[in-house]
């Protein structure tokens, strides 16, 4: 045996791990990173003032040259008072900074954003990083952890918006994916409104997985606010909203009349695509549904 691995192991603590008392409880480890990543101070005057500086001088028009976006439905939340849950397609890492600087004044600086815990707030510059820029706080995305619900519900309740990607996170192919039912839980519990939201174009400058930026167009239609119904779960709450959505890409693809006319006999276009089982077709019927609008009652599939 190593004489020199046995002299330590006989002398013991400060050459070795120090052991933890029998009976004693432990203390819990303080974590600060992902979830437990504190954003607090990214709402305090200092850092609201910096990041509104960055967000109209820097961010607006930067996404102006790379996005050239196209505001649709803003009339639809003119009157809306207080703060609200938006709720948007999620296709590339420029849905956020396209969302923020799209949303009028009273909102854009009092609005925080709902961002993977896993991913954003993995490492502590990280989160710091973008909790000022964007005033992104952490929330868990496969589920809706107690601590995320409870830091969205304070936050509406301190009169912030919070903005969520229901898919719990970018498209891998283009289509949208079925909404998790975060966003409708948070906004059916503090009795607020979601604001459906499509955003058209992202994918053709950033899609996931992508090497650069290919400056295009884009789309942002605003839908009107909806609220829960009486006895309506979460579940129900949050497949409404998605259809709502739905409705307003079909709206995008073709006209107002024609999408709210299928809307109300629900015929709106799925965002998840069709349901074939090659990734071939799926990409095939995407790229269609991009190269011909409608012009009737020709079902199409939404642009993304």
């Amino acid at each position: 045996m190593n004489p020199i691995a046995t002299f330590v192991r006989r002398r013991g603590f400060p050459l070795t791990k120090p052991t933890w008392p029998a009976g004693v409880p432990r203390p819990p480890i303080e974590r600060r990173t992902g979830e437990d990543f504190d954003t607090d101070w990214a709402r305090k005057y200092p850092a609201r003032l910096g990041r509104a500086v960055v967000l109209d001088t820097l961010g607006r028009p930067l996404v102006q040259a790379i996005a050239a976006p196209t505001i649709r439905g803003a009339d639809r939340i003119e009157h809306l008072e207080g703060p609200a849950v938006f709720a948007a397609n999620h296709a590339s890492h420029l849905d956020t900074p396209l969302l923020l600087t799209s949303l009028p004044e009273r909102f854009r600086h009092r609005s925080a954003i709902a961002a993977g815990a896993d991913y954003f707030f993995d490492k502590r510059w990280k989160g710091a990083l973008w909790a000022f820029l964007i005033n992104a706080f952490p929330i868990e995305r496969v589920r809706l952890s107690r601590r995320g619900a409870n830091l969205a519900g304070r936050l509406l309740a301190d009169g912030w918006s919070v903005v969520i990607f229901p898919e719990g996170g970018r498209s891998p192919d283009g289509w949208g994916q079925e909404h998790k039912a975060g966003a409708a839980f948070i906004a059916l519990r503090h009795g607020v409104p979601i604001v459906p939201v499509h955003l058209e174009g992202t994918r053709r400058i950033l899609k996931r997985g992508g090497k650069g930026l290919t400056p295009s167009t884009t789309t942002i239609t605003f839908g009107s606010p909806v609220r829960a119904d009486d006895g309506e779960d979460a579940r129900d709450f949050a497949a409404r909203v998605e259809r709502a959505i739905a409705a307003l890409a079909d709206e995008q693809a073709t006209d107002w009349w024609t999408a709210r006319r299928r809307a109300a006999t629900g015929a709106s276009p799925s965002l998840t695509g069709p349901s074939a089982t090659g990734a071939w077709r799926r990409q095939w019927a995407l790229a269609e549904g991009r190269r011909k609008r409608t012009n009737g009652d020709n079902k199409a599939w939404p642009p993304f």
